[in-house]
């Protein structure tokens, strides 16, 4: 008799594309960059609603190029991470 052998399960993640998490975040700023991590989506968010009330709009002309540079950062970190390159 032969015993049963496990059955593994196979997971398959795609890597997010770079190219669209900086789109995302250009039109959306920080809302965009739900795509590429959620964490920092939440706290670009807050930081720009304060950002923005206290300086009447004009912060945001500081918080919206880091949102498009931490949502780049972010998805090739996770595509580093995905695939195991240091």
């Amino acid at each position: 008799m032969s015993s049963p052998q496990a059955v593994k399960p196979v997971v398959s993640v795609s890597p997010k594309s770079v190219g669209i998490a900086i789109i995302l975040t250009v039109l959306f700023g920080p809302l965009g960059m739900f795509y590429s991590t959620v964490a920092g989506a939440i706290i670009m968010m807050v930081v720009s609603v304060v950002a923005a009330v206290l300086t009447v709009g004009i912060g945001l002309l500081v918080t919206w190029p880091i949102c498009i540079v931490w949502g780049a950062v972010s998805a090739n970190s996770y595509n580093k991470k995905l695939l195991g390159t240091p």
